[in-house]
């Protein structure tokens, strides 16, 4: 019953700001072995034009975010982060969900991500979500030298803002 009350409020999505590198900074060292620099986010949030980061909050509170690059009509993932405390909940899919819906609103027809082979559940919900594996970056990782799977997925096209929806 933990996750039901852990998942009881109010699910939101939004931009990331240079305000939320403090928490965006706890939730990728909760998540990664080789986690981001705060200078590397500053970095994308304030230079790089390709980039789109968002933030989920439960209540007002950060507990996740995701981001990517969109170049032409093709999005790639830079990463997906949950806090520790709230994964096993389905919120991984949520802020995945979300950010293939931003990607198509803003143009792009396909995503791409490099997942660890040996991260079968990441693997399994990108499978979920139509990802397909294309090939391997050998030793991609620079920690243990584990390759990395590359998936592709080809986007919905993306959601009128007006008229009716259907669910």
């Amino acid at each position: 019953m933990e996750e039901s009350k852990r998942l009881a409020g109010e699910l939101s999505f939004r931009l990331m700001t240079m305000d939320d590198l403090p928490d965006v900074m706890v939730i990728e060292h909760e998540s990664f072995t080789l986690p981001w620099t705060r200078e590397a986010f500053r970095n994308e949030l304030a230079n790089n034009h390709f980039a789109k980061y968002m933030m989920m909050e439960l209540d007002g509170e950060p507990i996740g975010y995701a981001g990517m690059w969109t170049i032409m009509d093709e999005a790639h993932v830079t990463n997906i982060a949950i806090r520790e405390a709230y994964r096993g909940c389905g919120l991984g899919e949520r802020l995945l969900d979300e950010l293939m819906r931003t990607a198509a609103y803003v143009g792009m027809k396909r995503m791409t991500l490099e997942v660890r082979v040996s991260n079968s559940v990441a693997r399994n919900l990108y499978e979920k979500k139509g990802f397909e594996a294309a090939g391997l970056r050998k030793g991609y990782y620079s920690d243990n030298h584990e390759d990395a799977l590359i998936m592709w997925a080809d986007l919905p096209p993306a959601e009128s803002s007006g008229g009716e929806e259907e669910d």
